[in-house]
């Protein structure tokens, strides 16, 4: 077989193979497709069935439910209606009960009308009976109602403002012994109850020496040791032939207590020169500074009083270095203290307030040398700085008779600070007119521009100025020395006379290293 001949058959072999696996998968696919269509309709049939029974069986549960909620509503309706019923009973037989009580009402309004009606018919009936007794009784008296009234009136009048006279005059005497006795009853227990002692205080102070040769060491070269003990101390040593003892003498007990206490540590150092006594005296003044505060505190706890202000607590430390007429200020303020509270218990009055202005009242004195005006005034301005109660202020004022007491607290600080001057031996009146004389001496003399500080020493008869180097020169001291002089000449009365020391010392400080 030729080659052509071999293609031409392969040829027409895979067409007739093509065309009958087109004609085999067409009948195929028709077969397919008729199952398909067969399932379609089963599938569609099965859907409708089920459909129609899902629909008949909520229908039937609809029925079921519906019969449910009618039952119900039945069952409500009857339970409601009953209770409707129950209250219409009820309504029922409250109306009937209201009606009863009216009727009752009504019966007791008609009984109560009837009464009134009788009791006016009664009263007119004593109206009636009254008027003709009272004209019977003018008739037989002679005097209408009025008159009547007016004579009795008048008769008891009279006796009565007899006898109230008299009553009057007995309670008043009767009270009046009263008073006096519990008067004194209430000072007598106070002032035995309140004994304090008090040390009349003198301007001279001795300070005891380990041998006589100690002497002429606190002398120094040339007097170099004393002077500056004198001026930094502003007292007067008194160095003579008593054995083994110096006198310090000043009238201001501060100063002296300082100059004391600073030649005690000197003596126990053994070191005695200027600047030594310098240092000694600034240790010294510490601790009477020291001092100070702790007699502040301890009045404060004697006396029990509370809420203090700390400066208030530091001038009444001050005070123990005060002296009126003789008698130590500190214990005259915690004596009066004691006896405000006494006198303030007796009479049911504040005790905490009393005893609180009995402790103040002198408070002005711890600073009335340095501020202005009488030691009440300079009290009352510390009092009211320091925010104290407007009632101990009162007291503080009053207790000087200055101003009038309106208060119980105030008399009885007055009546207090009367019974611990006025007893016997508190105060000796001699002593308060020589420190009150020095006090005047120095201020006259602080009165000129340029001094530094002054000290009256040697019981007033000198005068010891220093004045600001920087401020009066060599020659001006001359002049201000003359000045001074006349003005206490001119100011002044006093015995004898009286030394100006005018001093001017300039130092150069400093330090090697």
């Amino acid at each position: 077989m030729s080659p052509i001949l071999w293609v031409v058959v392969c040829i027409a072999v895979l067409v007739i193979g093509f065309v009958l696996g087109v004609v085999y998968r067409k009948k195929v696919g028709e077969a397919e497709i008729s199952g398909a269509e067969e399932e379609a309709k089963r599938i569609i049939n099965d859907a409708i069935k089920s459909a129609e029974s899902k629909k008949r069986e909520a229908l039937v549960e609809a029925k079921e439910e519906i019969h449910k909620n009618r039952t119900e509503y039945e069952r409500e309706e009857k339970t409601r209606r009953a209770e409707l019923q129950k209250q219409e009973r009820r309504l029922q037989q409250k109306e009937e009960t209201i009606d009863r009580k009216t009727d009752a009402l009504d019966r007791k309004t008609e009984s109560l009308n009837q009464k009134l009606a009788n009791v006016e018919a009664q009263q007119n009936e004593i109206r009636t009976i009254k008027k003709t007794q009272q004209e019977m009784l003018e008739k037989i008296s002679g005097y209408t109602i009025e008159e009547a009234k007016t004579y009795l009136i008048e008769s008891l009048e009279a006796e009565v403002t007899h006898e109230k006279a008299a009553k009057l005059k007995e309670i008043e005497a009767q009270y009046k012994d009263e008073a006096d006795t519990r008067a004194r009853e209430i000072i007598a227990t106070a002032i035995q109850r309140c004994a304090a002692d008090h040390a009349s205080e003198v301007t001279v102070s001795v300070v005891a020496l380990p041998n006589d040769e100690m002497k002429g060491r606190i002398i120094g070269r040339e007097g170099r040791n004393i002077r500056a003990i004198e001026t930094l101390t502003g007292c007067d040593l008194i160095i003579d032939d008593t054995p083994e003892a110096i006198t310090v003498s000043s009238f201001d007990p501060v100063r002296r207590e300082i100059a004391r206490l600073a030649l005690e540590k000197l003596i126990q150092d053994g070191r005695i020169h200027p600047a030594r006594i310098e240092e000694m005296v600034a240790k010294a003044q510490k601790e009477v500074n020291a001092t100070i505060k702790a007699e502040g505190e301890r009045a404060v706890f004697e006396t029990n009083i509370h809420g203090l202000n700390p400066e208030i607590i530091k001038l009444l430390g001050r005070m123990k270095y005060r002296t009126s007429y003789g008698q130590n200020v500190l214990q005259h303020s915690i004596e009066v203290s004691h006896i405000s509270g006494l006198i303030a218990a007796e009479l049911d009055a504040d005790v905490a307030t009393a005893k609180r202005a009995g402790l103040l009242h002198d408070l002005g004195k711890a600073i009335d040398h340095e501020v202005e005006g009488s030691h009440v005034t300079i009290g009352v301005n510390v009092a009211r700085k320091y925010k104290e109660s407007e009632e101990v202020i009162h007291a503080i004022e009053a207790h000087h008779g200055d101003v009038e007491p309106h208060t119980i607290v105030a008399c009885i600080v007055q009546a207090a600070d009367t019974i611990s001057a006025a007893r016997p031996g508190a105060r000796r009146e001699n002593i308060e007119n020589y420190v009150k004389r020095l006090e005047k001496l120095e201020e006259v003399t602080k009165s000129f521009p340029g001094i530094g500080s002054c000290y009256a020493i040697q019981a007033g008869r000198e005068i010891r100025v220093m004045v600001k180097p920087e401020e009066v020169s060599e020659d001006q001291m001359v002049l201000l020395a003359r000045d001074i002089a006349k003005k206490i000449e001119d100011e002044l009365t006093y015995p004898g006379q009286i030394k100006v020391h005018v001093l001017r010392e300039t130092k150069a400080v400093d330090y090697a290293k």
